[in-house]
């Protein structure tokens, strides 16, 4: 029996998706434990593109999925992201999916809100995709959000009215905002009601009797580590904890019931907002990069900044996510470049700097310092055995292992879930 948790190591969008789904099949239960409809997950089945936002995953593996307390929901995209999975063929019942009674619902004022301060002149840009996903947050810190069993409840319309009240005088007062209609609100949010009431669970009893009666159990993060509210580029980061430790708070069990870590780390990095980068390249390797690996993002489509694959960040991650091993994606992508440069430090005025640094003014001024390796030519889409790697390929990846101290247990080497080297499943 063993229960796993997938985190990002860098800024989110190395390739969770895929490795969820491909690790699905050797679990019983996914398990989505924070974020939103903010994060996308992108999977490549026979040649067809799955996008899911809130659905964990492992949907695709017929497992049981489950949303999280930890997670924000829309329900209106929810609902969307079911039917398009139903058009795929891709059942769903409350037999396949349960969301947790304690996740937080996403509000029309929560999108209004996040729209309006990023629209505002006055405020520093942080790059929120405008979904609602940090004022949910902060009405559920502050004591003042709607979960899902506030949505079953008898009392929900008066719940809601009060909020929506104060959440008005916000918008018109501080942005000149028009006020959203709370009768139309009510009146969806309880056809909404209707439609999710028997998806509803106290998730953490599911997952505790499944895990004593000998299932596995795969929890899913979104974004990345350095995306994190605590441990991030702060304010450039989510409005959630995406580190593991997250995986026991935003899903009610305890951390004894995790044995193993993965960290998902694309064979270079990428970034999409704002915030700062060292390893950003701005020439032609960084376009060769964006256009090879189709760097888009999944949930915005907006453009991702490319740069080299940094270790200084994947230390940190290492660290914070008690990582048990590596799953190194896009590594396909690199094929084709003479040379190929890691970032083992960074130069801040005339110290060097081993560790990722906490102040974003520090990190801003840090310049990356590198060891270069050479490249390869060769196509390696259809490879599925680590010896039949080119040597600088296989050089590549044991220098990455040897720098983070961290042993790679997956290689991905293409979009589709066949295309990857498997060297240790961590269920088995």
């Amino acid at each position: 029996m063993s229960n796993l948790v997938i985190v990002g190591t860098q800024w989110g969008d190395e390739g969770k998706g895929k490795i969820v789904d491909l690790l699905a099949e050797y679990s019983d239960i996914v398990v989505r434990f924070q974020g939103g409809n903010n994060a996308g997950h992108t999977m490549v089945v026979n040649g067809e593109q799955f996008i899911s936002h809130l659905v964990p995953s492992g949907i695709l593996q017929k497992k049981l999925c489950i949303i999280g307390n930890g997670m924000v929901v829309d329900p209106a995209v929810l609902l969307e992201e079911i039917d398009y999975l139903t058009k795929k063929n891709v059942k769903i019942s409350p037999e396949q999916l349960l969301i947790s009674q304690k996740a937080h619902i996403i509000m029309p004022y929560h999108k209004a809100i996040d729209a309006a301060r990023e629209g505002c002149t006055k405020s520093k840009k942080i790059g929120t995709t405008g979904r609602g996903i940090g004022p949910c947050y902060e009405d559920k810190a502050a004591r003042r959000g709607i979960r899902f069993t506030e949505l079953l409840d008898e009392d929900f319309e008066k719940t809601v009215r009060n909020i929506a009240e104060e959440k008005n005088f916000y918008l018109s007062s501080f942005h000149g905002h028009e006020k959203i209609d709370v009768d139309l609100l009510v009146n969806e949010y309880k056809a909404f009601r209707d439609r999710f009431a028997p998806y509803v669970a106290d998730i953490s009893v599911v997952i505790d009797n499944a895990i004593k009666t000998g299932n596995q159990v795969l929890f899913e993060g979104a974004q990345g580590t350095h995306l994190d509210i605590d441990h991030g580029t702060y304010p450039f980061v989510t409005s959630s904890n995406t580190v593991s430790g997250n995986a026991c708070c935003g899903t009610g069990i305890g951390p004894k019931r995790i044995d193993s870590v993965i960290g998902i780390v694309k064979a270079y990095t990428t970034r999409v907002g704002e915030g700062p980068f060292p390893t950003e390249l701005f020439d032609d390797t960084g376009e060769f990069l964006q256009k090879k690996g189709a760097e888009f993002g999944a949930t915005t489509g907006r453009k991702r900044r490319c740069g080299w694959i940094d270790i200084v960040m994947l230390k940190n991650a290492v660290r914070l996510n008690s990582l048990t091993g590596l799953a190194l994606t896009k590594l396909d992508v690199l094929g084709g470049l003479d040379e190929i440069r890691i970032c083992t430090g960074y130069k801040y005025r005339d110290q060097q700097i081993n560790d990722f640094p906490v102040s974003l003014n520090i990190l801003g001024e840090c310049e990356p310092l590198f060891e270069t390796v050479p490249g390869w030519k060769e196509d390696i889409s259809g490879i599925r055995n680590i010896g039949d790697l080119p040597e600088n390929t296989r050089k590549y990846l044991q220098r990455i292992e040897a720098l983070t101290e961290t042993p790679i247990d997956l290689i991905s080497v293409g979009p589709g879930r066949n295309e990857t080297i498997l060297l240790n499943n961590p269920f088995s």
